[in-house]
């Protein structure tokens, strides 16, 4: 039987070993925590929404836990707001099946214990680069999934392949209870994620979330340009801190939903973190000292900025590709050339729609994207809406859950053309130019209404 190691104990780390288990190999895995450190130690390392195509391969891997979760995200309601305070235009779309928030540290402490409990060697320790070496000279494979820091090192950067050379925004998140949610809606699985986007100043972006402990929750997360009215949030330095900017940022940039907001309390005094990452694409061959060669899996190879929630959806869809090719190879050795061909693989069918699709979002919608959403303008997020606008919407939200589904329609004039008849048959420039005309409209009526009820709850019903 082959021995394989992984290295690290988060999303894909825990996914990549259930995989390879599930096929037949020998797995060992080193988590510098355990279980009980997980859910006691720990903080969240991002909202790690999963969509449907990454959750497919969790329920595989019968790791769907919370499959049944009132947690569950049936779709987005995004909004584009020219100016702060003033929103312009609205999308509310369904994904194909729902998304789903599960808080990092409880979901690595089960899957953890599902891990031993299937037959998985779990060894407790921190590993430097020297017992690095020791533990790939004992397998025949050995991945490294520790994230964006400390090992990531030992992997190049592709410079071909990585676009940004520095952070292109300044992020902040914080878990929090609303008592003011609608009734019911701790139980109901239609819930709905708010992305707020302002193309000079960032996203806000508010996800139904599973936390450890009180379950249903919301996770706030604040995507800021440098200098804008977002970036309040780098000297802030605890959970309190970071709400009470959260609040401040709502009242003062989307006022219509101060009302629903104005009570949020934090969940725990880990649920919260303020950071930067610059989206970086690395090399899968790492050498070590005695010239023996490991890979990666997840964000240690592909490091996301979280605007468009792929990090844990890419990282869900590389571990199986890798089991995959693991499985492929049969008996052979596990060779740089292999490595590499595998990575490419991957990369080109998967990884470069997701990382193409997020960095979209970070440049701003081009020309394109913007006529997607000025052709479904009127979509009403309603389950029982089957019109062609709605239709378009959804086609907006299936990407998020596969990138290569639309993003060269958001790039592309003429592929976004394509898609919008494609959706709502007929003629896509007209229908564009009803969507903005319809817009125009709206934005006088928005100014002569009570603009305090727009918020989320009265404007977004699945």
């Amino acid at each position: 039987m082959r021995r394989i190691a992984i290295i690290g104990s988060g999303q894909a780390g825990l996914i990549n070993a259930h995989g390879l288990l599930k096929a037949g190999y020998q797995v060992s895995l080193y988590s510098d925590r355990t279980a009980k450190q997980w859910l006691t130690e720990g903080r969240p390392t991002g909202t790690a929404v999963r969509f449907p195509m990454a959750l497919a391969y969790e329920r595989e891997l019968g790791l769907d836990f919370w499959k049944d979760s009132p947690a569950a995200t049936a779709g987005v309601n995004f909004v584009l707001c020219l100016q702060p305070g003033t929103p312009f235009l609205t999308l509310n779309g369904f994904f194909p099946t729902s998304a789903l928030a599960v808080d990092l540290r409880l979901q690595s402490s089960c899957w953890l214990e599902e891990f031993e409990r299937r037959g998985g060697k779990l060894h407790i320790e921190k590993i430097d680069v020297t017992r690095l070496d020791q533990i790939a000279a004992e397998h025949d494979l050995t991945i490294v999934a520790t994230g964006k820091g400390g090992l990531s090192q030992l992997f190049a950067v592709d410079e071909s392949r990585s676009i940004y050379k520095k952070p292109q925004r300044h992020l902040s998140m914080v878990n929090v209870i609303n008592t003011n949610d609608p009734p019911n809606w701790r139980d109901t699985k239609t819930k709905i994620a708010r992305y707020y986007e302002l193309p000079t100043a960032g996203e806000t972006i508010w996800t139904p979330y599973h936390h450890m402990t009180h379950g249903t929750s919301w996770n706030l997360f604040s995507e800021a340009r440098e200098g804008s009215p977002l970036d309040i949030f780098r000297d802030a330095t605890s959970g309190p801190d970071v709400l009470d900017r959260f609040k401040q940022l709502i009242k003062k940039v989307y006022p219509w939903e101060w009302e629903w907001a104005k009570d949020m309390t934090l969940t725990d005094p880990n649920g919260w973190l303020v950071g930067e990452i610059t989206p970086t694409i690395r090399k899968p061959v790492g050498t070590l000292p005695s010239g023996r060669i490991v890979t990666f899996v997840g964000d240690t190879g592909m490091a996301f900025d979280p605007i468009g929630a792929q990090g844990a959806n890419n990282g869900n869809k590389m571990a199986q590709h890798l089991t995959e090719a693991v499985v492929k190879h049969g008996a052979a050795p596990f060779d740089a050339d292999w490595i590499t061909e595998t990575f490419d693989q991957f990369y080109h069918t998967h990884g470069e729609p997701a990382y193409r699709f997020n960095n979209t979002l970070l440049e701003g919608l081009p020309a394109a994207g913007q006529a997607i959403l000025a052709a479904q303008y009127g979509s009403s997020g309603q389950t029982s809406d089957q019109s062609v606008k709605q239709k378009l919407a959804n086609a907006f939200c299936a990407n998020f859950s596969d990138p290569r589904y639309a993003t060269a329609a958001l790039r592309d004039v003429a592929q976004a053309n394509a898609l919008i008849s494609q959706q709502m048959g007929g003629s896509a420039t007209s229908a564009i130019m009803k969507g903005r005309l319809a817009i125009i409209l709206n934005q006088i009526r928005w100014r002569l209404s009570d603009q305090t009820k727009f918020g989320m709850h009265n404007q977004v019903r699945a």
